[in-house]
């Protein structure tokens, strides 16, 4: 199965995930979330099928995301509104973000990344 990779290229934690997901051989298409920002129809989606809430995507240590004082504001806002805010700019998205059939991933963490694809470690 290929499995959609949505990252920044700048990003050390996107460095470390593809370098997991290339040790361990799993097949990915590439994509720029700065390039090409998830919608608001993919990002309900991963939502959905993530069962994460919605501020789980938010990319709270970024930069636009204390420029805008997004955390004072989520608290007031609904889901539909922030889902519509994500869908502005790929820099609030927390990254990288694994999307396959199935399962959606945000944020690299190799223990649950290595469980939910269920990938045996190497002795």
């Amino acid at each position: 199965m290929k499995y959609l990779f949505v990252c920044y290229k700048r990003c050390s934690t996107c460095a470390k995930a593809r370098k997991w997901l290339n040790e361990n051989g799993i097949e990915y298409e590439e994509r720029d979330i700065k390039e090409f920002n998830p919608n608001k129809e993919e990002l309900e989606k991963w939502i959905a099928v993530s069962r994460y809430p919605v501020n789980k995507f938010f990319n709270t240590s970024g930069t636009l995301y204390k420029e805008l004082h997004l955390k004072d504001k989520l608290p007031n806002m609904s889901d539909e509104e922030k889902i519509k805010l994500l869908a502005t700019d790929g820099m609030l998205v927390k990254r990288p973000i694994l999307v396959g059939e199935d399962i959606v991933l945000a944020g690299f963490k190799e223990e649950l990344w290595s469980e939910a694809l269920t990938v045996q470690p190497t002795l």
